[in-house]
């Protein structure tokens, strides 16, 4: 039971689903969770802010030891507990290179059409204009990948990182036609045990994503 370790966190932060996939990943299972609710602000509480002072979850704490950026969140799971569960970074250098751009390439990718239902239609389209091209990028990634997983034949924190974004993108309508090797990426991870056991998280409704997502 890893009774020690805390994570805070609401039901629609999305970036949590990375945490929660390391840590079943690992075996860590009955930590404390701690749902926020953001409409009572309870994200701006002295309590968590005195956890997390950019008052923005998810918040994490293992013992006395505290970490608030998923991306570092996961880093840090995998050092502590290297030998328990799945080892999510690969020992062979060129596999651990790629996982590395890999993992941070996910966050690029994510960030880059969350924020959609707050732009302009001229900012709109310049969001389409580059996430096409970055999709595309990531299929030819995928095209290139050997079997199921990113950075060599096993699941790494490169799949963490992207499997949400992957998700996302479907979710919100991405033409899986258009994309073949992003579809069979995705159908190969989703009944992975780690991630039907935590997610898919609550996602925000973005309905103008859906309407521009399937011209993508």
């Amino acid at each position: 039971m890893a009774t020690d370790i805390t994570l805070i966190c609401t039901d629609m932060c999305a970036y949590t689903w990375r945490v929660k996939i390391v840590l079943e990943e690992k075996n860590l299972r009955g930590y404390n969770l701690k749902l926020l609710s953001l409409e009572k602000n309870e994200h701006k509480m002295k309590s968590f802010l005195d956890i997390n002072p950019r008052a923005w979850p998810p918040a994490f704490k293992h013992g006395d030891n505290i970490v608030n950026e998923t991306l570092a969140i996961c880093l840090y799971l995998e050092s502590a507990f290297k030998a328990k569960g799945t080892q999510l970074i690969p020992d062979n250098l060129a596999e651990q290179a790629t996982m590395y751009q890999r993992f941070q390439e996910g966050v690029l990718l994510y960030a880059m059409f969350i924020p959609v239902e707050e732009r302009s239609a001229y900012e709109l389209n310049k969001i389409k204009n580059a996430l096409t091209a970055e999709v595309q990028l990531w299929e030819k990634y995928l095209q290139k990948s050997s079997g199921h997983f990113l950075a060599g034949k096993t699941f790494s924190l490169a799949d963490v990182s992207v499997f949400l974004c992957i998700a996302a993108l479907l979710h919100y309508g991405l033409r899986q036609e258009n994309y073949p090797s992003i579809t069979a990426y995705y159908n190969g991870l989703k009944d992975k045990p780690s991630i039907t056991a935590t997610g898919p998280p609550v996602w925000p409704n973005f309905p103008n994503a859906m309407e521009e997502f399937k011209d993508i």
